[in-house]
């Protein structure tokens, strides 16, 4: 298997030294593993820079006047402005720290839906999102009496222009949608579909959870009004996450909890709130995660998403190609513009049975509807096997998954 030019370019296995967890054997195999959509695994810089922080700078934030809450204070300030560099929002008020892609739109709905949007009002979102761009919208629907619209997909899996197009009416005053599809690998072309929300008089959020660790985002290029995305899936620690929000919507929202941090003077008559970003971000923050997630950007920044993207690209075709020698096996989701996502069904076998076996030869897959089961209603399938790639996987890993997968078309025979 003779890799190409652009392979040949990018140094996988030197790349694979930095995550130690690829070392680590599975009932006796070596891991392969094949779930990046749901968490990536982490660099050592990254590993290394939470282990420095817990034994060495350990200290709350802001209000410390002594040596290590200083410095913690400014290396967790130090980590928002790498985030804003990473989006290139205007300015680090815009950027706001959360737990993660779920809250970060629960607080958009919360703090803007709540606000701004009446009953009668719409929301539209599109038939591939997670559940986490779904459900609290229909709560706010119940609650408010807003109307929740679905643009459709095609048997590709690929969001259908002209209906999202046809459904942008007079009432539509809010668009949310997801970057890359975790169900499918679908990238949609936000750019354009912020553009025509905007025409039609509308905000829009786009759901960047798998899309910042594969591609460059541009949110001031994109024209979003929110951007949202996981640390756990650049690559960082679990829990924290990133809310961008234009500053002058950000000032207009009300809080979304209410605690220390967030306050300028509280009195108990009256609380006034705090500046950008601090009136989102009520007390203790994960103030490690945040310092990791910082690590984490300037570990992939190092190697380049444009080479990272490339890279996953090629393993996404050579995969494709491999992947459909399998008899009997159906791919989910065949958009033309895709992120390395294999999502898959063959014949009657059901995905968690697949799992199973792929586990006993040291294959972490995802198996399930992952949190679209609207997606899965769409293709009428109960669930998917789904191979998930990042830029640490190499096509001898796709080998061992497909000639698992041919042991499973044996079983199920």
């Amino acid at each position: 298997m003779e890799p190409s030019t652009g392979a040949k370019a990018f140094d996988v296995e030197a790349i694979r030294k930095h995550f130690p967890i690829l070392k680590e054997r599975v009932y006796g195999k070596p891991l392969t593993y094949l779930d990046n959509a749901a968490t990536t695994q982490k660099p050592q810089i990254v590993i290394d820079t939470l282990s420095q922080f817990y034994s060495r700078e350990n200290a709350n934030i802001h209000r410390g006047i002594f040596c290590l809450s200083e410095q913690a204070t400014k290396r967790y300030k130090s980590s928002r402005h790498r985030v804003q560099e990473f989006l290139n929002a205007g300015s680090d008020k815009e950027i706001i720290f959360v737990r993660g892609t779920t809250e970060a739109i629960n607080l958009v709905v919360h703090c803007y839906g709540r606000a701004f949007l009446k009953a009668g009002d719409e929301v539209l979102i599109t038939g591939m999102e997670h559940h986490s761009n779904i459900v609290p919208w229909q709560m706010l629907a119940e609650q408010t009496g807003i109307r929740l619209k679905v643009a459709p997909i095609n048997d590709r899996g690929e969001l259908e222009t002209g209906e999202f197009k046809k459904l942008l009416t007079g009432n539509v005053k809010f668009v949310s949608i997801v970057h890359v599809s975790n169900a499918l690998g679908t990238i949609n072309p936000v750019k354009e579909l912020v553009r025509l929300a905007h025409e039609a008089g509308a905000v829009t959020l786009v759901d960047g959870a798998q899309a910042v660790a594969h591609t460059a985002v541009d949110v001031r290029d994109i024209g979003c009004d929110f951007y949202a995305f996981s640390g756990h899936k650049l690559l960082g620690p679990t829990g924290i996450g990133v809310l961008y929000g234009k500053k002058e919507l950000l000032e207009k929202m009300p809080p979304y909890q209410g605690g220390g941090d967030m306050i300028r003077t509280v009195t108990f008559e009256k609380t006034t709130y705090n500046d950008l970003p601090y009136k989102f971000e009520a007390g203790t923050p994960h103030i490690a995660g945040v310092i990791g997630l910082g690590a984490a950007i300037d570990y992939i920044r190092s190697i380049g998403l444009d080479k990272v993207e490339a890279y996953e690209q090629e393993l996404l075709k050579y995969g494709t190609e491999q992947i459909l020698q399998v008899p009997g096996l159906r791919l989910i989701g065949t958009a033309l513009k895709k992120s390395a996502i294999l999502s898959f069904v063959i014949g009657e076998a059901h995905a968690h049975d697949i799992g199973t076996i792929l586990d006993r030869q040291g294959i972490a897959i995802r198996a399930g509807h992952h949190c679209a089961m609207p997606v899965m209603q769409r293709f009428n399938v109960p669930a998917t096997t789904r191979a998930s790639l990042a830029f640490y996987n190499t096509k001898e890993e796709i080998d061992r998954l497909v000639a698992a997968l041919h042991e499973v078309t044996e079983v199920f025979r």
